[in-house]
Order: C-alpha cells, then sequence, then structure tokens
C-alpha cells in the first residue's frame, strides 16, 4: 500500500467504549489518530476555525472556549493534548509551577479532576533539554497523582511521516507502556506530494527575483549545502506554521521543471503532516496554515494510540507498586 492509500485510511471509527479528551486540541490531528485506533473523543480548542475543522472532520465534538484550571469536564477515561508551552523566565523558574505562563497547569489540574486511566502530552523537543527542569517539575506533579510517567523524544519521520519533526511524548498510566518501534524505511517528499511538487497548481505562489536572491544571500551566509527546498527523493525539515504561512527564507518550497520556485499550497502541507486528502480545513489561507503546522501528525498519533490501548486495556498495578516505580513513599 503507498503512503497515500495509508494517510487516506486514516478515519474515524470507533471500535472502543472508552473516551478521549483532548485538550488544546487544535485541528485535531492527534485526535485523528486515536479516533482511527478506534476511540471516541471530545475536544477543547480556543480558536474558532481550528475548532470549526476539528468539528467538520471527527466524530467527537469541540468545545471553542479558552481552558482554565479549575475547569469542568464531561467523564473521560484518557487524556491528551499538546499545552501550549511558553519560554520560560529565570523568575518563573524560581517559582516553579506557581509562576507558570503556559498550559500545564491546566493539563495537570484535569488529570487531577478527571483522574483518567492513562494520559498522554506532546510538545517541543526543546523541553526535553533547555527546559528539562520544567519537564521534570511537570513529570512530578503528575507522578504525585499516582501515575507512572515516562517521556521519550521521538521524530515522526520514524513512524511512517514524510518529515523531520522531533517531539517529546509523554504518558501516564498505571501499568507498562511501550514507544512504538521505530520503521527503517523512510516516507519521502515524493512519496507524498510526487503528483504536484514539480507542477504549477492552482493559486501557486512563485518566488519573486528578491526572494530568490534574498535566500541565496541567506544559505550562502550560513553555510548551506544545498538550498533549503524540498526534494523528492528525501523527507522533509520540520513543517512549522511560520514556514508555511510566512514569506520567510526558510518558508517549505519546491523548484518545478523550468527553474522557478513556489510555496507548498495547503494540500502539500497536510499530506507531509500526514493528512489524509478527505481531511478539509477551515478558515482564511493564514489560519489553515497554522492549523496544519501547529498539528502533532495524525500517522504517528495513530501509532502511538495504538500503544497506549494496549496500555489501556492492561490491568491497573496497585498504588504501592506504582510508588515503588516512581521511587516515592507509599501512599
Amino acid at each position: 500500500m503507498c503512503y497515500i492509500d495509508d494517510i487516506n485510511n486514516l478515519k474515524p471509527k470507533q471500535s472502543e467504549p472508552a473516551v478521549v479528551l483532548d485538550l488544546f486540541a487544535g485541528c485535531g490531528g492527534l485526535s485523528l489518530g486515536f479516533e482511527a485506533a478506534g476511540f471516541r473523543t471530545i475536544g477543547y480548542e480556543m480558536v474558532p476555525a481550528a475548532a470549526e475543522t476539528y468539528r467538520k472532520n471527527l466524530g467527537g465534538e469541540c468545545y471553542c472556549q479558552k481552558l482554565e484550571v479549575g475547569q469542568e469536564y464531561p467523564h473521560a477515561d484518557i487524556i491528551i493534548g499538546g499545552p501550549p508551552c511558553q519560554p520560560f523566565s529565570i523568575r518563573g523558574k524560581q517559582k516553579g509551577m506557581e509562576d507558570a505562563r503556559d498550559g500545564f497547569p491546566i493539563f495537570i489540574d484535569a488529570v487531577k479532576r478527571v483522574q483518567p486511566k492513562v494520559f498522554l502530552f506532546e510538545n517541543v523537543r526543546n523541553m526535553m533539554f533547555s527546559h528539562k527542569w520544567y519537564l521534570d517539575l511537570v513529570m512530578g506533579e503528575l507522578r504525585k497523582l499516582g501515575y507512572i510517567v515516562e517521556a521519550q523524544c521521538v521524530n515522526a519521520v520514524n513512524y511512517g511521516v514524510p518529515q523531520n519533526r522531533e517531539r517529546i511524548i509523554v504518558v501516564g498510566h498505571k501499568a507498562k507502556f511501550n514507544y512504538p518501534e521505530t520503521e527503517t524505511t523512510k516516507v519521502t517528499v515524493g512519496d507524498a506530494i510526487g503528483d504536484t511538487m514539480h507542477d504549477e497548481v492552482e493559486n501557486s505562489k512563485f518566488l519573486t527575483p528578491a526572494q530568490d536572491a534574498y535566500i541565496a544571500k541567506y544559505e550562502k551566509a550560513s553555510s548551506c549545502v544545498n538550498p533549503r527546498d524540498l526534494y523528492a527523493d528525501r523527507p522533509a525539515r520540520t513543517i512549522t506554521c511560520r514556514n508555511l504561512a510566512g514569506a520567510t527564507s526558510d518558508m517549505q518550497r519546491v523548484r518545478l521543471r523550468d527553474g522557478r520556485r513556489r510555496r507548498i499550497n495547503q494540500r502539500e502541507a497536510a499530506r507531509l503532516q500526514s493528512f489524509p486528502d478527505w481531511f478539509e480545513f477551515c478558515g482564511n489561507e493564514t489560519q489553515q496554515f497554522t492549523q496544519i503546522g501547529n498539528a502533532v501528525p495524525p500517522m504517528l498519533a495513530y501509532k502511538v494510540a495504538l500503544q497506549l490501548k494496549k496500555t489501556f486495556h492492561m490491568e491497573t498495578l496497585s498504588p504501592k507498586a506504582i510508588a515503588i516505580h516512581n521511587n516515592m513513599p507509599n501512599p
């Protein structure tokens, strides 16, 4: 089966009674993976266009509202999400959770209130390195709620996504969890958009001579060996809302057969993020690019969801066994 068939087979198909609560859901990339794995989802997203996209494509409801600590939630068996994570000041580090200016206090509060059997959140790679102190703080708070909490940095390119995209996946459970095994075969840009990348498409936006000159100057100054175009024989670099929507030096672009270069369009960007062709994005062009660039690749989400499903169906360890695993005092 080819890559396009693989992603187009990512469809909601409920087979599990468990309900998944998706916080900071965006357009639903993470939820699509879980719905394709058989779960029913309920999303919360504050951006209207993203919430509309979620409702248009997924089986679950998506509430368009800003979350706060103290929020009341419906019953759920699993909580997932991608809490927004802002840069942290030294002052913030000193005050810890009391000075957190991001979505993690909300996520922790939701776990405390709902008490799901398992939970998962995704965030930027940098949180495991430059801001590891804060990741340790968050994981410590979640362990206090009686969960085994594990973190691993994964690259979406190792899980059937044609893009180098490193993110941390943190999982909380009360049994045993195995991250999905990495795959040896890599999906390339050509596998994803080879049918359009060398041609002019509807509403093509070509680079101007001035942009070409600016990019060439930037690449020379940064000792770039190859122009940062997309190449059919390899995966893409990380897709972001900035390099999709903005006319910047690192914009995601392809070179046509006649030598002209153009920005990739929304459908090409969506394929590189492993969204199915049937998935429709709402809002204007910038809003759609932002949704795509900020999303968890649905194919990665699906493969993680299959592993989380196994954990969900395992017998729960005793509080004492969990405390021993976490090297904490017995409850």
